[in-house]
């Protein structure tokens, strides 16, 4: 059997960002929350807010954890992997990537020891402060990911020479066309995810009968924070989808199973796009919707995939039914949201046992959508590893199949042994729920207790709650 060693490399680069993403798209909005936990903490001195900023501390540790193991071995993928594309960008990417490390994820980790270990040993505004610090670097962390991501799709702000981009524009790089649609839409996505975690969590606590005041307060803000998010996620999703199609164009045509760019588009809800015969199958569509959404007019034309050859046609079903799933459950979102505020609105919310056992079963929804999402962009800028500078074919290092293909597999087994560990541990945290809390802070001037050892510190923050 002949191996293609480009699609194991794809596969495999596939696999490990999908794997990692799952985890920032996570602590990007559980840092946020523990913040405004704490900041409320902090303004009232309600003691639920104290033990909810405790209790997801504790799965952000773990969180956090598995995002960086998972996110260490993407870096050696470039050389490994993906030589080539290495010394094509390297000089503009490699910057970008740098200062992620030095300016964002330094900045994490300095105050997210005082985050994790200072529950009982620092003032309640310091530990309030470092939760905020925390989550300013993981906003800072994205920024850099998808500017350098942002230029691969839409490339600004440089020169070739001898086929090496050389940065020209700084500028015009770090914020090229695309990056502020892109990192709105993110990090909305990643607020939502974790508003849909919350959203379950909240929901089992009250359904349970433990913890109700706790459980309560997670309801209240994650319908909240759902009923602005997911609707404003629509309209960013539009006017992302706009850029994309000022940019690029065959992702749209891919997204949307439009063949020919004489014709006004439809909105294809559902077929089956065959690339060979350049038509869709068992389509179910509204005639001229597309157009107007793209276009804003009934008989607008955008280019069809026909536009261009086959070999530069990203590969159609994973584009096409990934939107489709991402935007499915955008508005699924919305529906849950806007029931749960009516619910609210009568004073019913929490005796409605249906609403509460059907918000308990949503917390992947959030990270299925992320994903979705990723396929999108990632496997619709196909062919190009960098848009209209390097195809992926190129991109790859001299490295065989077999090589490639064992390694594949190395990391399927060893991420579904530490990760499904992992998470069943996060699942072990949520299903103890929000019972302990934190030790008081120290009264002002009083020396920080030290921690015997870093085993001793992870027994502390993971397991029951701080000694005095």
């Amino acid at each position: 059997m002949n191996l293609d060693p480009v699609l194991l490399d794809r596969i495999q680069a596939g696999f490990t960002f999908a794997f990692h993403i799952i985890f920032p798209s996570f602590t990007i909005g559980l840092s946020a929350y523990v913040a405004t936990l704490a900041l409320m903490w902090i303004a009232t001195g309600e003691e639920r807010f104290h033990r909810l900023a405790f209790f997801w501390t504790k799965i952000f540790a773990v969180s956090f954890a598995m995002g960086v193991v998972s996110g260490v071995v993407l870096s050696y993928q470039f050389g490994t992997n993906w030589s080539r594309f290495s010394v094509v960008t390297g000089n503009v990417l490699g910057p970008l990537l740098g200062y992620e490390v030095l300016a964002a994820f330094f900045l994490e980790a300095t105050f997210l020891g005082i985050m994790l270990f200072g529950w009982g040993r620092v003032p309640a505004w310091l530990q309030a402060l470092s939760a905020v610090i925390v989550a300013f670097g993981t906003l800072l962390s994205a920024f850099w990911i998808l500017s350098a991501n942002s230029w691969m799709q839409t490339p600004a702000g440089h020169e070739i020479r001898d086929g090496i981009a050389y940065p020209a524009d700084w500028i015009a790089i770090v914020f090229n066309p695309s990056f502020p649609y892109r990192f709105a839409h993110m990090v909305t996505a990643a607020y939502l995810t974790t508003a849909m975690v919350v959203l379950a969590v909240g929901a089992r606590h009250v359904a349970a009968g433990r913890r109700i005041a706790e459980g309560r307060t997670m309801l209240r803000m994650a319908i909240g924070m759902l009923a602005v998010l997911a609707p404003l996620q629509l309209l960013l999703g539009d006017q992302h989808g706009l850029n994309t199609l000022a940019h690029q164009p065959v992702k749209i045509a891919a997204i949307e199973a439009h063949w020919d760019g004489s014709k006004p588009g439809k909105l294809v809800l559902f077929a089956w796009p065959d690339a060979r015969s350049e038509t869709n199958r068992y389509e179910l569509a509204i005639p001229n919707a597309g157009s107007l959404i793209l276009t804003h007019g009934l008989n607008g034309l955008f280019p069809g995939l026909t536009s261009v050859g086959a070999a530069d046609r990203p590969p159609l079903l994973p584009v096409f039914f990934a939107f489709r799933i991402m935007v499915g459950i955008g508005f699924l979102m919305i529906a849950i949201a806007y029931v749960g505020l009516w619910l609210w609105w009568r004073r019913r919310l929490f005796e409605t046992r249906w609403f509460l056992w059907l918000a308990a079963q949503t917390w992947w929804l959030g990270f299925v959508a992320v994903i979705s999402g990723w396929i999108v962009t990632e496997t619709g800028r196909q062919p190009w590893a960098v848009t209209g500078i390097l195809r992926t074919t190129d991109a790859t290092s001299p490295v065989g199949a077999p090589s490639v293909a064992v390694s594949l597999l190395l990391f399927i087994l060893v991420y579904g042994i530490v990760f499904s560990m992992g998470i069943y541990y996060i699942n072990r945290l949520i299903a103890r729920g929000a019972e302990g809390r934190a030790a008081e802070p120290p009264p002002a001037g009083t020396p920080m207790r030290p921690l015997a050892s870093v085993a001793d510190a992870g027994r502390e923050i993971l397991g029951s709650q701080p000694q005095p």
